[in-house]
Formats: structure tokens, C-alpha cells, sequence
């Protein structure tokens, strides 16, 4: 895919903007797990782990898709 601007009715896009749109939902789907495999009862600051997996699927994102 890389990191090229796509052109849509002459709007440049970012491609970054469909990585965090991804990363949102790929996020949401690993917390869905965690919490039905009772792994949410470990975590400490439950919005400070959800910040640190989103970014950390979002870098896991960009390096595999954006070369």
C-alpha cells in the first residue's frame, strides 16, 4: 500500500488516516478478547492500557503496511 496520498474527487487523503481507522478497530477487537478471556482484571489503568495497545497496533500497522 504505502504511504501515498490517494486522490478522491481530486481531495488528497492521507493513508495514515485508513491505519488509524484500522488500528481503532483492530484495538477494540483485542480489548473484546481481553475482556472475555478475563484478562481485563489484571490491568491496572484501563485507559492507559488502551492508549498504549492503540498505539502499539498502530506502529504494528504502518511498519507493515506502509513500506
Amino acid at each position: 500500500m504505502g504511504l501515498h496520498e490517494w486522490s478522491i474527487g481530486g481531495v488528497l487523503l492521507s493513508p495514515f488516516l485508513i491505519y488509524l481507522v484500522l488500528a481503532f478497530a483492530v484495538t477494540g477487537v483485542l480489548r473484546l478478547l481481553l475482556a472475555r478471556l478475563g484478562a481485563s482484571r489484571w490491568i491496572w489503568h484501563e485507559a492507559l492500557f488502551d492508549t498504549a495497545l492503540f498505539v502499539c497496533v498502530l506502529a504494528g500497522i504502518v511498519a507493515v503496511l506502509g513500506r
